[in-house]
């Protein structure tokens, strides 16, 4: 199986993720991509789920999209300011594909990291 074929395996890999990973483990064996993606796989978000969490919000609980995306003074931030009037939460609704994109290349990085250093 080649290597891009498993990356495939990831379940709602968007067409720039993809190209984005295929860079990132062009180097590893079968075995190495496989172990790759089992780490990958469990850290990664989705980035509707990212926009489910800013809607919500627009009900009381803002912030808690950067909770999940591991950004936990700005989450504190917008709880107590209720998402900067809204203002934060709306630009975050714009931008969550963004937002979820520049954490999992994060994610994908320290997977890499983990894969090649034996873990």
């Amino acid at each position: 199986m080649s290597n891009r074929n498993i990356l495939m395996t990831i379940r709602g890999i968007s067409p720039e993720e993809l190209m984005y990973l295929e860079h990132a483990t062009r180097t590893f064996t079968e075995d190495q991509v496989k172990h790759f993606v089992f780490i990958y796989h469990g850290k990664r978000k989705n980035a509707q789920d990212i926009l489910l969490f800013t809607l919500l919000g627009f009900l009381g609980f803002a912030g808690i999209q950067r909770f999940i995306l591991n950004q936990v003074a700005m989450g504190i931030i917008y709880f107590l300011t209720m998402g900067f009037c809204f203002i934060g939460t709306i630009v975050d609704l714009i931008n969550h594909k963004s937002m979820t994109d520049e954490y999992n290349q994060r994610m994908a990085r320290e997977s890499a990291m983990m894969v090649m250093g034996g873990f």
